[in-house]
């Protein structure tokens, strides 16, 4: 059994639990911006699972969202634009709508994955791990290139020397 079983359990004991650690961390993050970068993952194993790394071209964003989604259009007498009402689409989760918030704040990262950290009474909480694309190189690109680089050095071992 490795670490990450173990901080699975530990994150859901407390979770689950309502303990007051939880409780304490709710109520700082209701005072906190809708949108905020935050130092490292609260849910170590998920962010791992998502694709984190503790690196500077991977970065965590913690985003509250408002529970419920079917917003119902209340009866005004008149037009009046102050009071239309934003209609989401009940089908999508919630964790899509916090990654959508996270991309339009930082536009030059790209989002990896969200996943749930906490609710309260009227709000959900999401932490949304975003990829610096600029920084470094692509995965795909290291790959490619230790690929090429294994089969040069296999073709030159399988190649009779002179």
């Amino acid at each position: 059994m490795g670490a990450n079983k173990y901080m699975r359990e530990s994150y859901a004991r407390t979770y689950s639990s309502k303990s007051p650690v939880m409780k304490a961390r709710l109520v700082a993050w209701h005072r906190e911006p809708t949108v905020r970068r935050v130092d490292g993952p609260t849910n170590l194993p998920r962010a791992h699972a998502l694709g984190y790394k503790a690196t500077k071209q991977y970065i965590v964003v913690r985003v509250r969202i408002s529970k419920g989604k079917r917003a119902r259009r209340k009866a005004d007498l008149g037009r009046k634009p102050g009071k239309n009402r934003k209609e989401v689409n009940p089908g999508r989760p919630l964790d899509y709508y916090a990654a959508g918030k996270a991309a339009r704040k930082f536009t030059n990262l790209q989002v990896a994955g969200a996943y749930f950290v906490g609710q309260s009474g009227t709000e959900k909480y999401f932490e949304v791990i975003m990829r610096n694309m600029q920084s470094g190189k692509p995965r795909e690109f290291i790959r490619l290139k230790n690929n090429e680089t294994q089969a040069q050095q296999s073709i030159e071992k399988a190649a009779p020397k002179p």
